[in-house]
Parts: C-alpha cells; sequence; structure tokens
C-alpha cells in the first residue's frame, strides 16, 4: 500500500466519525459553495470602480467576454461614473451582507458537525470501555483511556470544524479563482501552478513529521493524565511518605516532553507560512512584470489587472490553507488511530449468539476441572467444587493463591481456560451476562464508592430502590447510625472514593449496597478486611443473619475468625484446593488450614 492511500484510507476512516451528521454537512457544502461564488462576484466589482470610478477609462477584457458579460460591459462602459458609483455604494454592502450570512451558517453548521461527531465518538468510546472484559482494565493505564476520552477527541473536533472545512471551502475557492484566472490569462495561470510542487513537497515532508510528534505528543498526555490520577488519588500516600518533591519531579519531567513535542509541532506547522507565501511571491512577481506591460499597451485596463492580480492571490491562498487543513489533518488521523485501536478491541467475555436469560438460581454451583491463568502461568489448577444452595463457602489460603482469582471466574469477569462453572446445571458461558450478574452480589476488598452521597452509594446495589429499602439495607450492615451523625445525613456527599468516611464506614457503606441488591448468590472478597473488632463482630452477624434467607456465599477471609460458621472450608494453596472441611474438622488434623489458624492465634 503506496503511502498516499493509507493517508487516503486514514482520512476516510477519520470522517466515518461525521457520517451521522452528512445532511448538515451537505447543507454546510451548499453555503460555503454560494459563499464561494460571491467571493468571485466582490472582486469583479473591483473592475468597474477601478475603470469607470477612479479612472476616467473604458473597460478593456484581455479576451472576448461572454455574451451576458459582454452587454454587461458595454452598458457599465456607456454609464456616467458617478451612476456607476452610486449603484456601488447599494450593491457592495448587499453583497458583503448576504456573503455574511451564508458564511455564518457555513460555519456553525461545521461547528455542529464538528460538536456531535466529538459527542458521538465520546459516547461511542464510553460504551466501549463499558463493554470490554476486566482484562483489558488490567493491561492498560486509566490516564491513557482519559486522555483518549479528551485530547484525542479534541484532536478530531478540530479536524472536522477546521480541518475538513477548510478542505472543503478551499477546494471550492481553489476552482472558482483558477477558473478566473484561466480565463483572463490561461498562459500566465499556467505558469503560477506551476509553482504548486514548491508548497505541495514541505507540506507532505512537515506533515508526516508532525503525524509522528503528535502521536508522541498524545502518548506524553495519556502519561500526565495517569500520574494526575494517580497522586490525586493517592495523595495519602504521598504526604505521609514526604514524596511530593519526587512526585513534582516526574511531572515536570513528563510535562517538559510533552512541551518539546508541543514546540517541535507548532515550529514545522509555522514554517509552513512563511515558505508557501515565499514561493507564491516569486510566481507573482513575474507575472506581474508581464502583466503589467499589457496594462501599459492598452492590452488589458487596469480594473481587470487589479481582477487577475487578487484572484490569482486568491487562487494562492487555498493552498496554503490546504497545507495548514494537512498537518491538521494529520493530528487528528493519529488521534482517530488510537481512537481506533480501543474501538476495534474485542471484548474476551462475549455472549453465545443463543444465550439464555436465566435469573434464577435453585439448586447448585458446581466448578468441573478449572483451569484459569491471566497470562503464562495458571493461577488455578483442576478445582473441582460443588457448592449447594444456601452453603457458605469459605476460602483461605496464603496471599496470591488463587481466592479471589477463584470467586471472579463465576460471575464471568474472567473465563477458565480448561474446564466449566455451572449453576443448575447449565454453563455460565450459555447464560446472557447481565442477568448471570445480577444474580451476584459483591463486597470487595477494593471498596469503590464514587462521588455521590450515601444514598446514591447505596442504591447503586438496585435499581428504583426505594427510600425505605435503602434505610433497611443501610440497618443490616450497621452504617444506619453513622450516615444519621454525618452533616447531611443520607444526602452527604461523600467525596471521591469515599474519602470523607473512614475506612470501615466505606466497608459498611459498601456492604448495605451488596445487601440491598438481594442476590441470591454472595461474594465476600475480605469484606471485614477494614472494620475494627467491634464494628467486625457486628457486621458478621449481620451477615449470618442475611445468609439465614437461603443465599449462597462465597467468602474469602484473610481473619480466620470470620470463617469458622462457614458450612466449609475451602483451602487454596498455589492455586489448588488442598482442604476442604468444617472448621473443626480442618484443625482436628496436621492441615495447612491449622498451621494458618496457630499463626493468627499464637499471640
Amino acid at each position: 500500500m503506496s503511502k498516499t492511500t493509507k493517508y487516503l484510507k486514514d482520512y476516510f476512516k477519520l470522517l466515518k466519525f461525521v457520517t451521522p451528521q452528512k445532511a448538515n454537512l451537505v447543507l454546510a457544502s451548499i453555503f460555503m459553495a454560494i459563499s464561494t461564488i460571491f467571493d468571485g462576484v466582490s472582486l469583479g466589482m473591483l473592475v468597474p470602480i477601478l475603470d469607470r470610478v477612479l479612472t476616467p477609462g473604458k473597460i478593456i477584457a484581455p479576451r472576448g467576454l461572454p455574451p451576458f458579460l459582454s452587454g454587461f460591459v458595454a452598458k457599465l462602459n456607456s454609464l456616467p461614473p458617478l451612476v456607476i458609483l452610486k449603484g456601488m455604494l447599494i450593491v457592495i454592502p448587499t453583497l458583503i451582507i448576504v456573503k455574511g450570512v451564508f458564511f455564518f451558517f457555513q460555519s456553525y453548521l461545521m461547528n455542529v458537525v464538528a460538536q456531535a461527531a466529538m459527542r458521538e465518538v465520546k459516547d461511542r468510546l464510553y460504551a466501549k470501555l463499558q463493554d470490554l472484559s476486566l482484562d483489558f482494565y488490567s493491561k492498560k493505564r486509566a490516564g491513557e483511556l482519559i486522555s483518549r476520552i479528551t485530547t484525542d477527541v479534541g484532536f478530531i473536533a478540530n479536524a472536522i470544524s477546521f480541518g475538513l472545512s477548510d478542505v472543503i471551502l478551499h477546494s471550492m475557492q481553489l476552482v472558482v479563482f483558477t477558473f478566473m484566472t484561466l480565463y483572463l490569462r490561461w498562459d500566465l495561470t499556467l505558469i503560477a501552478l506551476g509553482t504548486a510542487p514548491f508548497f505541495i513537497w514541505p507540506v507532505v515532508s512537515i506533515g508526516k513529521r508532525v503525524k509522528k510528534l503528535s502521536r508522541a505528543t498524545q502518548e506524553k498526555m495519556a502519561d500526565l493524565n495517569t500520574l494526575l490520577a494517580e497522586t490525586i488519588q493517592g495523595a495519602y500516600i504521598v504526604k505521609v511518605f514526604c514524596r511530593e518533591d519526587y512526585e513534582l519531579k516526574r511531572f515536570k519531567d513528563i510535562n517538559y516532553h510533552y512541551y518539546k513535542f508541543n514546540l517541535s509541532s507548532v515550529k514545522r506547522m509555522t514554517f509552513l507560512t512563511p515558505f508557501t507565501e515565499f514561493a507564491g511571491s516569486i510566481g507573482a512577481i513575474a507575472i506581474l512584470w508581464i502583466v503589467g506591460k499589457d496594462v501599459i499597451s492598452g492590452v488589458m485596463s487596469f480594473g481587470f489587472f487589479a481582477v487577475y492580480m487578487a484572484a490569482l492571490l486568491q487562487m494562492m491562498k487555498p493552498f496554503k490553507k490546504l497545507s495548514a487543513a494537512h498537518v491538521i489533518n494529520q493530528q487528528a488521523i493519529a488521534a482517530s488511530n488510537r481512537i481506533y485501536d480501543i474501538l476495534n478491541e474485542e471484548p474476551r467475555i462475549k455472549e453465545m449468539g443463543n444465550a439464555k436469560d436465566i435469573r434464577e438460581f435453585k439448586e447448585k454451583i458446581t466448578f468441573e476441572n478449572v483451569w484459569f491463568k491471566y497470562d503464562s502461568d495458571y493461577v488455578l489448577s483442576e478445582i473441582n467444587l460443588e457448592v449447594k444452595r444456601g452453603e457458605t463457602i469459605a476460602i483461605v489460603g496464603y496471599s496470591g493463591a488463587g481466592k479471589t482469582s477463584l470467586v471472579g471466574l463465576l460471575p464471568r469477569l474472567y473465563d477458565p481456560q480448561r474446564g466449566r462453572i455451572l449453576i443448575d446445571g447449565v454453563d455460565t458461558k450459555e447464560f446472557k451476562l447481565k442477568p448471570l450478574r445480577s444474580m451476584i452480589a459483591v463486597v470487595s476488598q477494593e471498596m469503590v464508592l464514587f462521588n455521590s452521597t450515601v444514598r446514591d452509594n447505596i442504591g447503586y446495589g438496585r435499581e428504583g430502590a426505594s427510600e425505605a429499602e435503602i434505610i433497611e439495607a443501610a440497618k443490616k450492615a450497621y452504617a444506619y447510625d453513622f450516615i444519621e451523625k454525618l452533616p447531611r445525613g443520607f444526602d452527604t456527599v461523600i467525596g471521591d472514593r469515599g474519602f470523607r468516611l473512614s475506612g470501615g464506614e466505606r466497608q459498611r457503606v459498601a456492604i448495605a449496597r451488596a445487601i440491598l441488591k438481594d442476590a441470591p448468590i454472595l461474594i465476600l472478597d475480605e469484606a471485614t478486611s477494614s472494620l475494627d473488632s467491634k464494628s467486625e463482630k457486628v457486621v458478621q452477624e449481620a451477615f449470618y443473619n442475611l445468609l439465614a434467607g437461603n443465599r449462597t456465599a462465597f467468602i474469602i477471609a484473610h481473619r480466620l475468625s470470620t470463617v469458622q460458621k462457614a458450612d466449609k472450608i475451602l483451602v487454596l494453596d498455589k492455586g489448588r484446593i488442598v482442604e476442604a472441611g468444617s472448621h473443626a474438622l480442618l484443625l482436628s488434623g496436621d492441615t495447612l488450614y491449622k498451621k494458618l489458624h496457630e499463626m493468627q492465634f499464637r499471640a
């Protein structure tokens, strides 16, 4: 594939973002065409002003004119200069007003197209991010993804509102003014067009470099967004470890490289203007010499000379504008390719074409010879497990044993590479994703709360939950009392990631959210890890009262005191279930569970 073909392919792929706004784009193009015609007519008004009003001469065309123009010129030559001047005082303002109206609508509509495209791309990107599997996020930085939706989309909007607008408008102007100059003096116009390579070569060369610099600039912006997200969310750690100077140095280093890449792009883009003006002036000087002699010898009137030179300069102007548009488009293409990298990403977790809309769990959950890995090494091996409805299963083991990975397979956050997970005999891969996940409530060790009210965070557990249901969930999670003491109770905004609450309070809000969901299957991943002894005890009681309603629970716990009442305890080691049984049974033998228990309670 040639470089030109690739450029056109990438550019038309960029223009696909405009497709929903094609009606507005066509209408804007029509207004541009009309506005361009008025540009030519306005330029033609110079002829009677210069030849009949400002100089007492006749209008002399350099060659034969079409009949309707010949008659019009003859009429102008017969009128007194004062009559023509009065007419011009009416015609010129009218032309300016009409042209201004069309210019307004063309500019407004192009901005509508650009803003609508930007909104559409952001919507598509965010929808895609919601659709992608969890493994995608483990490989991408949050700041990088934010940069796609903000900075990259901005480049595309700029390419549409300015780049595409310039391509359409100035291409039309190039046609109109080239026609005018060819009609007046085709030989000289061809000489002027011969300077085109002097415009095209640097534009193409600089455009390629700007595209590379643009990609590097966007990558640095992603680095900046990532650093900002990390240090703002981790402000507590930064301060207690006195790392402000270190983080400032990191930020300055990335920001400096961002500045240098930007400056390199600006330098190359700015170079185009003086270079193209110089190249154009060389041809203009030669043409001025030739046409000037025609005026002196009477072959062409001064008015037509002025129109020709003005049209020639106007013909050169689109070259300059199209050069700048090309550079803007190169930046946008680099951004567009980055956006398409996400839009073309396929989620690993997909629904089957005939997926089942099953919303009930009646009998049992079965893990059949399940093997799972994130990358190269298996983190779970030969997992065979059967859990009946209403049972509470505790999962314990050293850190990194695969506990969280095991429960993450149940709602299909990931799929095993080998084996099956069945609910009531049906492979979870045959379920529709939303009905499957609606049967599972999760309280994870990572307490994800939103910068909203306590009510909104608890109500996130079930859409449309009533006030009474939210309050009841808070009471069952032993969160009601501290919520009522907050400045605005349930209407208190808790800050980013629940920053205004203590660790235990955040955990209890998350537990209330899971309780409100009222799902038949619960996953409690270190759900009491942030609670003090007193809170831990009451929340444990709340959990066991909740589980009495024939719910099935998977409890991952580091504190073995929280799992003693479980129906079955699984001990994981290096991704395998090495022991299973009740608390009493596992303590009665020489077991890993007993060693873990002794390590915790030795003191």
